[in-house]
């Protein structure tokens, strides 16, 4: 791929922040919601972040902001793209694509590392590849690198020190709960897609046959699985809010409006039983607004002690092998 050699000084960042916020506008009106809660500088690094996850997401499933998955030949190709992409803006590079000039940016700026962005390529990697997880800990895998490798970057964008594992540890949770939470919601969604994220070993246990999950007669042996997901998600997001206590207020009181967000999306799913996939389950802009009203109070008040972590941590995940 061509390319531009580019210094720090030569990227429109204020454009770069109009297509970024054009795109967490459209792609996902909570997290745009919630981003207005921090500071400036702060905000507009998230933005920076997000459109190039949402680039990223795009160009993996040949769809537009999250819409209809497209045709699904040449993955791995678009996969090369967000590879090559990624490792141009990483190193200063123009790419022509403003999702990730806008990365290279907040990288620079933040010390957001290739590592740390391989991590979550590596989720785009194991759709590419068709994949599907066998066990529980395939399944939190893939969460972590969709969504909790995010929550590390998410963190590193708030100021939080590379060398402050426990804290990025409950950053990589709180992305772990939003991934649960959004599977959990959008089975049926998936299911249209030929995907399922719900683990073969547990399909096996309720007597459910791969692949026919969403079946009308098999909607009742489908709910015990979604609540363990739902109670799995409470857990990380439980683990997520005691490193969201040691923030600057403003970050903190968005987070904990965030973690408030999708945690009734979970809430909502494990709530409606067999019915919860006759029509996307999503928040209201009032109880969005509630739900931020209770992050402040918890933003000013003491942060919640500190419980057992779950079952599976960012280290764990991170190990496991990967795609290639």
């Amino acid at each position: 791929m061509n390319s531009v050699e580019a210094g720090p000084d030569a990227f429109d960042r204020p454009a770069l922040l109009a297509n970024a916020h054009a795109a967490i506008t459209r792609g996902s009106r909570s997290f745009a919601a919630a981003s207005q809660l921090f500071d400036r500088v702060t905000r507009e690094r998230v933005w920076l972040l997000y459109a190039w996850c949402r680039r990223c997401d795009d160009l993996a499933d040949a769809q537009e902001f999250g819409g209809e998955l497209g045709e699904q030949a040449g993955a791995q190709d678009r996969l090369a793209v967000i590879r090559d992409r990624t490792a141009l803006a990483l190193a200063g590079a123009a790419t022509g694509d403003p999702a990730f000039d806008g990365f290279g940016v907040v990288a620079r700026e933040t010390g957001i590392t290739a590592a740390m962005a391989g991590d979550v390529i590596a989720g785009f990697a194991l759709d590419a590849a068709d994949w599907r997880p066998r066990s529980e800990g395939d399944l939190m895998q893939y969460c972590y690198h969709v969504a909790g490798a995010v929550g590390v970057m998410m963190a590193v964008v708030m100021g939080v020190r590379a060398d402050d594992e426990d804290t990025l540890d409950r950053a990589c949770d709180l992305g772990l709960a939003f991934q649960l939470a959004n599977i959990a919601r959008d089975i049926g969604e998936d299911d249209a897609a030929e995907r399922c994220y719900l683990p073969l070993e547990w399909l096996v246990e309720a007597d459910i046959p791969p692949g026919e999950q969403m079946k009308p007669h098999y909607r009742k042996a489908l709910v015990p699985l979604v609540h363990r997901m739902c109670a799995m998600e409470k857990a990380y997001e439980k683990s997520a809010r005691v490193g969201a206590g040691r923030l600057d207020f403003r970050q903190r009181w968005a987070v904990m409006s965030a973690a408030g967000i999708y945690g009734a999306i979970a809430t909502k799913v494990d709530a409606a039983g067999s019915a919860a996939w006759n029509h996307r389950i999503a928040t209201s802009s009032w109880a969005k607004l509630g739900h931020v009203f209770h992050g402040l109070w918890e933003a000013i008040t003491p942060p919640p002690r500190a419980r057992e972590k779950p079952r599976w941590n960012r280290r764990q995940l991170a190990a496991r092998v990967r795609p290639a």
